[in-house]
């Protein structure tokens, strides 16, 4: 490799970390903890803390699958220069942290996403219009999907008489997802396992039987432990699944996020350096930028779209977990703050539509759109351009 190779090759792995960096502080950083900061469930410093920690830890067990999406899938015929790469991770980076700064989430996946394709289309690639579909479908589905599960949750938890039964239910249920996640750490080499799986294959050499009664033993417990605790203190416990649910998501931002920062650098390393040295830097970033600059965007997710209580917030927290888990497992690139907003919104109107306001949830889905149409655009330009100065 030559000097020159090697420089741009550096130089854009300083703007995939920058990206980390920005992803920490903004989306993977933010949303996680948002609705039990906003429930008062755990304060905002501290919440910046477990999210930097927990998104670490899931950029390495979980972060393959997107990453090689964002680095392979979303253009055909052509693989990202360290140029190419450079101009994408700057333009969705630099939008991701107009966001952060002044106080709107930006989608992260749609302006990293956007930017990828558009060097992508500007370096005479294809578009990958299967992949599109994927992604789109999703994307357009989270708002529905996502704020109607919140909605319905959010009701059903009104009823405070069955609150000792409906939480360790709801518990469950995210116990049965979480035996099914796939870990890089349960797998043999190069791939993954589900707690699940890796009982199935300890006792009986992967009978799905074994795993499906391991998955619902293990859920059983989670529900239980909950119910116990309710039994202790009702107000205590809910607190203690919110911050559970926050965990669980933070670590889902870490597995989904890192792949938006890390991805475009795929192509240009190839075998010369591990997918997992790759994430664990990538991880780095995540959690420097959620200790650094989270707090500010946690404060305006958990406030500023709708007055939560802690069972709305547990009813925004559980959908965004499986939502989230669903796109790492296909290795589709999302935006939590699409994600974790659109929950939030939904489950503050099932109190009615004055816990929610308008006006920010507003000018957020212009921000969405528009991040996607420019990303796509400036990204086109800007690596012609390069192309024409270098």
């Amino acid at each position: 490799m030559t000097g020159a190779g090697l420089a741009t090759i550096v130089v854009a792995a300083a703007a995939s970390l920058f990206t980390a960096w920005v992803i920490g502080a903004g989306s993977s950083g933010s949303t996680p903890f948002a609705p039990a900061v906003g429930a008062n469930a755990i304060s905002v410093m501290r919440a910046g803390f477990y999210v930097g920690i927990l998104g670490f830890a899931g950029a390495v067990l979980q972060g393959a699958n997107v990453s090689e999406a964002i680095g392979a899938e979303l253009i055909h015929g052509v693989s990202l220069s360290p140029l190419a790469a450079t101009v994408a991770l700057t333009t969705g980076a630099t939008l991701v942290a107009i966001g952060v700064f002044t106080g709107y989430p930006i989608a992260t996946a749609f302006t990293i996403t956007g930017a990828v394709v558009g060097v992508g289309l500007a370096m005479g690639g294809d578009p990958a219009w299967a992949k599109y579909r994927q992604i789109a479908t999703l994307w357009v589905g989270v708002p529905f999907v996502g704020g109607g599960i919140a909605f319905g949750t959010a009701r059903t938890l009104r009823d405070t008489d069955r609150v000792r039964l409906t939480v360790p239910a709801l518990a469950a249920l995210v116990g049965i997802v979480l035996a099914n996640v796939r870990f890089e750490l349960l797998g043999p080499a190069e791939s993954s396992r589900s707690i699940a799986g890796a009982a199935a294959h300890a006792v009986a050499g992967g009978n799905p039987l074994v795993g499906a009664g391991a998955g619902v033993a293990f859920a059983l417990a989670i529900g239980g432990i909950v119910r116990w605790d309710l039994a202790r203190s009702v107000e205590g416990a809910q607190r203690r699944f919110l911050v559970a649910l926050g965990s669980l998501v933070a670590f889902s931002a870490g597995g989904s996020q890192v792949g938006l920062a890390v991805g475009p650098l795929l192509p240009l390393l190839g075998d010369t350096v591990p997918l997992e040295f790759v994430l664990v830097g990538g991880g780095i970033g995540l959690l420097v930028g959620s200790w650094t600059s989270a707090p500010r965007m946690i404060k305006a997710v958990s406030q500023d779209y709708s007055s939560l209580g802690p069972n709305r917030s547990i009813a925004a927290l559980i959908p965004s977990f499986v939502i989230a888990q669903t796109a790492v497992f296909f290795g589709i690139p999302i935006s939590f703050n699409e994600v974790v907003v659109s929950a939030i919104v939904g489950s503050g109107l099932a109190v009615g539509s004055s816990g929610v306001s308008r006006q920010k949830m507003g000018y957020t889905v212009l921000a969405w759109v528009g991040s996607l149409a420019i990303s796509l655009v400036v990204g086109y330009g800007a690596y012609l351009t390069a192309i024409r100065l270098l």
